[in-house]
């Protein structure tokens, strides 16, 4: 099973009997929470501002006399800075023969009386194929994207995806030293976020597969199997803190790295679309025509808004 390249023909794109399976994953889970692809807010400017900070000196117990107190003392302003993140393109295209869409009835492989193609509409099935693609790509990148900003039409803005955002100053990353993660390892990172200035509003905590049994193998006990001869294993959904209940993402996510687990508070994460002018955003539209085919391209362009970077933590060089 693979892809092609260009045009879709009657030779290159095969059409068979047979209920329609991948083994690829499909869902976008993290995307999904923050109101997918076409949620949160929008913006008519590449860059966007993910937020803006302002700090106070550390608290201390005034010493002031009566003398001292009148004359009022030097004044003193907050001094805001402002943090940001950058829209980028996802943009994919699909182009099928007119031959291709006239044979719908030409089936290969193992043919019998009655059997009809399982794909009715080959232009939309490749659409819609092509809009998972890019969803999958958002998924990643919101995970996973290294920030980069455009200077000229050559350069392309790259939105910052969480792992990077936890690797702010701002915020917290508990170095796993290449080792396998443990229960100190996770309080120790929301010991850090907490300090940091953590809301703790709505986290949920995103690992990998492996990094997921091994979550629940560290926080849930033998002893707290349901009593029954027939029912047996463990499934950790919700860590007890004491900074509050947080969320473990089921199954584990298949685009998070084994070596890093993300605590990630979602109450301030949302995607930001730029839409094009009388289009919208990641919308599908034909191309010019230059032969006998459909041919079009989906596109949109989005960026993460994760809010600041001390509300998220990870642990990372985990093996």
């Amino acid at each position: 099973m693979t892809q092609i390249a260009g045009v879709g023909t009657t030779w290159n794109l095969p059409n068979y009997f047979g209920e329609l399976f991948t083994a690829d994953p499909v869902e976008t889970p993290f995307l999904s929470y923050i109101g997918g692809v076409n949620g949160g807010s929008m913006t008519a400017n590449f860059e966007f501002a993910t937020d803006s900070q302002f700090d106070f000196p550390d608290a201390l117990q005034p010493a002031i006399t009566e003398t001292a107190s009148l004359t009022a003392p030097t004044a003193a302003e907050a001094v805001r800075t402002q943090n940001k993140n950058v829209t980028q393109i996802f943009q994919q295209a699909v182009d099928i023969s007119y031959e291709k869409l006239s044979n719908g009835s030409r089936l290969q492989g193992i043919n019998t009386a009655g059997e009809v193609n399982n794909v009715a509409n080959e232009q939309a099935f490749q659409i819609d194929y092509n809009l998972k693609i890019i969803a999958r790509n958002i998924e990643y990148t919101f995970l996973n994207g290294a920030y980069q900003i455009a200077t000229n039409a050559g350069v392309a803005n790259k939105t910052r995806g969480m792992l990077a955002v936890c690797d702010d100053a701002a915020s917290t990353a508990i170095a796993g030293g290449s080792a396998a993660l443990t229960k100190a390892m996770m309080d120790a990172a929301f010991l850090a976020m907490r300090i940091a200035g953590a809301k703790f509003t709505d986290i949920i905590i995103w690992a990998s597969p492996k990094q997921k049994a091994k979550l629940t193998t560290l926080y849930v006990l033998d002893q707290n199997l349901p009593d029954s001869r027939t029912v047996g294993g463990q499934n950790l959904q919700y860590i007890i803190t004491d900074f509050g209940t947080f969320a473990v993402a089921p199954m584990g996510h298949k685009d998070m790295p084994d070596t890093d687990v993300l605590i990630a508070d979602m109450a301030y994460i949302k995607p930001v679309t730029q839409p094009v002018p009388g289009k919208g955003n990641m919308f599908y539209e034909p191309l010019a025509k230059v032969g006998a085919s459909e041919k079009g391209q989906i596109y949109g362009k989005i960026g993460l808004d994760h809010g600041p970077a001390f509300l998220h933590g990870k642990v990372e060089a985990l093996v």
